[in-house]
């Protein structure tokens, strides 16, 4: 197996990939990063969860020098969510090195991203309009930028940024060496690939590679205030060699802890509120086996890959498919056999359903001693047909963006039945709904659209809060 070592990572990076719990390169990360070091332009084509952030983000930090205060390394991303996501990876990588990595996204007051920037900040994460706003006002200078990154660059191209983007690249040196990271490659991705990127390297991964081979899959319903009592008695049926517990909050962590703990279980958590030195405490015990039961977050349990993990028990159901798959890729690993057990509460029946149809698996309804095939788990592509709505109703149209999509398990009858839910609108006056990965779009009445981005938002949908914006805005 390819360790981070074999591609060409230079210490401090590595020690920063082991304080984060990386074990070895996913697909996307083994094929791009050497590319990416030879200092050659590369094309990414891959699904958000495959490990795109490490593919470009460690051989940019390796180039970078921490000494010099110029912004070395630019990665534009086309929503804040991205951008936070992004910049919160980085900093994790180049922690060791010293490498400042600055955030600057709109929604968020432009004078303190200034103060950032005048301060430092070698490497800057942004979202394609504040960074052309920060270029403008002179806060943002790219003239020694030597490592460009276009992160979704699809999305970027939906939201119709995509002559910003062309605009800030020419900013930059033509001597820099570009990466393009899309899910898609519409033809207009692909002409601004062939325009800005010399010579590129192009890394395919299907979403398919996302697997682990054998996983028994279970789900219990249990009614919130039984769910501990149901956690102890899975535990002492199941006898786990090790098994992590996911749970969707860092509150939760802590209380679920205690709980075991006062209950005489074995037991540590992760969270990302501990201090990296708790963090790696924790991790060196469950690897080296001392600790057999973890209670996890999913954000700290990110890139853990453990061979000796037997269960995984999902205390709370993940927020979405994607987070399922990624949750029982935990077990299972190297050809052995794992178990995966999901409660669920009366409520989430609907929640269960949409796992199972959209990561193509069966949950068997667990009971002790209980036995399935195994199944192997797989992120399929996704079927997001749009819903049948008539085009009856006058006046024009107006686009929405609505903040989450694929990757938080949203689907167009999910939008529709919410904003249908929060006004009075039917949903034959909700059009032409587009899921993406990360976000939406809708169209709406003109007449009605501030409204409905008013009354919608703050809803709460499997698990991820809405928040809505007019496209033009």
């Amino acid at each position: 197996m390819t360790s981070f070592a074999d591609l060409g990572l230079e210490p401090d990076l590595l020690a920063a990939l082991d304080d984060v719990g990386y074990d070895a390169p996913s697909p996307i990360q083994e094929q791009a990063i050497p590319p990416l070091l030879e200092g050659l332009d590369v094309i990414g084509q891959a699904q958000t969860g495959s490990g795109k952030t490490a593919a470009f983000g460690l051989p940019m930090l390796q180039y970078v020098d921490p000494d010099e205060s110029d912004v070395q390394g630019l990665v534009l991303t086309p929503t804040r969510e991205l951008c936070i996501q992004v910049t919160q990876a980085l900093r994790a990588y180049g922690k060791r090195k010293g490498v400042d990595v600055v955030a600057v996204f709109g929604g968020a007051p432009i004078r303190s991203q200034q103060a950032q920037l005048r301060a430092g900040g070698q490497v800057v994460v942004g979202t394609v309009g504040r960074v052309k706003d920060l270029i403008s006002r002179h806060s943002l200078v790219l003239h020694a930028t030597r490592f460009v990154v276009l992160d979704e660059a699809d999305e970027m191209l939906d939201l119709g940024f995509l002559e910003d983007v062309e605009r800030i690249l020419a900013l930059t040196p033509s001597s820099r060496q570009t990466a393009l990271f899309s899910a898609t490659m519409p033809p207009e991705i692909r002409r601004l690939a062939d325009q800005y990127l010399y010579d590129p390297v192009t890394v395919k991964v299907k979403a398919e590679t996302l697997t682990v081979d054998t996983v028994e899959q279970f789900a219990l319903e249990v009614p919130a205030r039984e769910k501990n009592d149901a956690l102890v008695r899975v535990l002492e049926a199941e006898h786990p060699d090790q098994a992590i517990v996911f749970v969707r909050t860092k509150i939760r962590a802590d209380q679920l802890y205690r709980t075991l703990r006062d209950r005489g279980l074995n037991v540590r958590a992760l969270h990302g509120d501990m201090t990296q030195g708790a963090r790696d405490g924790v991790m060196i015990a469950f690897k080296g086996g001392a600790v057999p039961l973890l209670v996890a977050t999913d954000v700290a349990a990110r890139g853990l890959d453990i061979s000796g993990v037997t269960h995984v028990i999902n205390f709370d159901v993940p927020t979405s498919p994607d987070v399922y798959v990624h949750r029982i890729g935990r077990t299972g690993r190297v050809g052995r056999s794992g178990r995966a057990i999901t409660f669920y509460e009366p409520r989430q029946q609907r929640d269960i359903q949409a796992i199972e149809r959209h990561a193509g698996v069966k949950l068997s309804p667990w009971v002790k001693d209980a036995h399935v095939a195994p199944t192997a788990v797989t992120s399929p592509p996704r079927r997001h047909s749009k819903p049948r709505v008539s085009a009856n109703g006058s006046g024009p149209l107006v686009k929405v963006i609505v903040s989450g999509g694929r990757a938080a398990g949203l689907e167009p009858s999910d939008i529709i039945h919410a904003i249908t839910a929060a006004t009075d609108l039917d949903g034959e006056s909700v059009r032409n709904v587009r899921v993406l990965e990360r976000f939406s779009f809708v169209e709406v009445p003109q007449s009605e659209a501030e409204r409905v981005v008013r009354e919608t938002a703050g809803t709460e949908v499997r698990g991820h809060v809405l928040r809505l914006e007019l496209a033009n805005a």
